[in-house]
């Protein structure tokens, strides 16, 4: 039985771990053995075990039988189902929240352009990126649908980190992002909906993985 403190705990090592699978310290296929993760985190294996639990529910980790808990894989059909869905699951979200942006929803999308226009490194843009989005569809107040954009955004985010590894980064232009701006302020929800759901299956493209990635 998980106590309060363990919870706290599980939680604790499954967004450690969670940021070094996105950031991609820990690759693809490596093994994570309870053991040293208890022993890193100071803990007993019971914490452990929830936070690959919680860690497999976000798919960042897959549990194989006798290979035990190993980084889950990026390859292109990944990277394409990630995509698929939050194109799906995005515009969804993006329909039911429109009709509430109110002036403030507004500004704070748009401050995430700015964040994003002035960021200086990949992650400072990720971080943006994942702003912009989450700012455009949180009005929706669907808790189940914004949970499950969140974990696709930080998988989408895993596929950046992974291309610009493999490629090189330069920064790209927020032109999708200020189309679907001014699409909602002009409240031209059908526009907004199909500017991101080609948005986000442009960006699919550029960030499938190299051929020796997958």
């Amino acid at each position: 039985m998980m106590t309060d403190e363990n919870t706290t705990i599980a939680v604790r090592i499954a967004e450690s771990i969670g940021e070094r699978i996105i950031s991609g310290a820990l690759q693809p296929d490596v093994k994570l053995r309870q053991d040293h993760v208890a022993r890193e985190f100071n803990s007993s294996h019971v914490p452990v075990r929830e936070a690959f639990r919680q860690l497999e529910a976000r798919h960042l980790v897959v549990a194989v039988r006798r290979r035990g808990v190993r980084v889950a894989p990026l390859d292109t059909n990944s990277v394409k189902e990630i995509a698929e869905m939050r194109a799906a699951l995005e515009v969804v979200a993006l329909r039911n929240a429109a009709s509430k942006l109110t002036s403030a929803h507004l500004a704070r999308i748009e401050l995430s352009l700015i964040e994003a226009d002035n960021a200086q490194t990949i992650q400072e843009v990720e971080t943006a990126n994942r702003a912009f989005h989450h700012a455009l569809v949180a009005p929706c107040a669907m808790p189940r649908l914004l949970a499950s954009l969140d974990g696709l955004q930080l998988a989408n985010s895993r596929s950046v980190f992974a291309t610009a590894r493999s490629a090189g980064w330069q920064p790209r232009s927020n032109q999708d992002h200020r189309l679907i701006l001014r699409a909602l302020r002009a409240r031209n929800v059908d526009q907004a909906c199909n500017l991101l759901a080609r948005h986000i299956q442009t960006i699919e493209h550029l960030a499938l993985p190299a051929p020796d990635q997958e």
